[in-house]
């Protein structure tokens, strides 16, 4: 019988997994994947106690002892794990010839399975933010999928389709700008809430004030054709009364002030982009 990573017998139905990996992904992948009817084959972890942990709720889940244990078999490895140690973990482990091996990282490119010969890399990158405690729909949740060998992308597009309705085969090179996007989106935003949950803490008023501002925010710009064409605000209106007296509230906090003024000038400039020199385009 064939290995079952054997590049020429590509598998689509239920599925072997090895899973490097027990954090915040890999801790909501894990049941993800026996949901959908694959078999997690065993679980890695740096530390022991969240590996175990992973692996005792996942049925017939061992624990890979260290990453120079014998590799027990599987359809797909996958390297749910920080980038940093993707290429760590990559160089480490005496993979199986022609072993199919994805890692679930954004901004990394294919190219990172170049280090080693005879496996056959893959992405298989969820564009999602995940957090302890908080239960993830991976039926709604996109999934970027990139692999250089046809039998690799035949079988991640079908992993990834038994777990998502959103499934894209996507470039190294776009799921970058959509790793930026969504960095702009998720990261840059949640940073943003947060300095004006801290901003309300101080004059004693409830965060609750801004949720319903907040998602009626958020429900339009999705539902505009671009957010730019929604947005509103001092800075749109050039207001500069309101502005300065914002930028005077904000002087205890100069690294907020410097956002604002930042935010600020990047709104003005792209509704209304200042002229260049005689004979220029519009400065962006």
């Amino acid at each position: 019988m064939a290995h079952p990573t054997d590049p020429s017998q590509p598998r689509t139905g239920s599925l072997r997994v090895g899973l490097f990996g027990a954090g915040r992904v890999a801790g909501q992948l894990g049941p993800a994947l026996v949901a959908a009817g694959h078999t997690v084959a065993f679980v890695w972890s740096r530390s022991a106690a969240p590996a175990a942990a992973l692996a005792a709720a996942l049925p017939g889940a061992a624990v890979l002892p260290g990453l120079g244990a014998p590799l027990p078999p599987a359809d797909v490895y996958l390297l749910a794990v920080p980038d940093a140690a993707v290429a760590e973990v990559l160089a480490a482990v005496a993979w199986p010839a022609g072993a199919l091996v994805a890692h679930l990282a954004g901004a990394l490119p294919l190219a990172v399975f170049e280090q080693r010969p005879g496996v056959r890399g893959g992405v298989l990158y969820p564009l999602q933010t995940f957090s302890a405690g908080r239960a993830v729909d991976w039926a709604a949740v996109p999934l970027c999928v990139e692999a250089a060998d046809p039998g690799a992308q035949t079988l991640l597009l079908a992993l990834a389709r038994s777990l998502s309705r959103d499934v894209r085969p996507l470039a190294s090179a776009d799921r970058l700008r959509l790793h930026v996007a969504a960095v702009f989106a998720n990261n840059f935003t949640n940073h943003l809430l947060g300095v004006a949950d801290a901003l309300l803490a101080e004059a004693g008023l409830p965060a609750a004030l801004l949720a319903p501002l907040v998602r009626e925010t958020v429900d339009k710009a999705l539902a505009a054709a671009s957010p730019f064409a929604v947005q509103t605000g001092p800075a749109a209106r050039r207001d500069a009364p309101t502005l300065g007296a914002h930028r005077a509230a904000l002087a205890a906090h100069p690294a907020w002030l410097g956002i604002y003024n930042q935010l600020t000038n990047s709104i003005q400039v792209q509704l209304m982009p200042e002229p260049g020199p005689a004979g220029a385009g519009p400065q962006l």
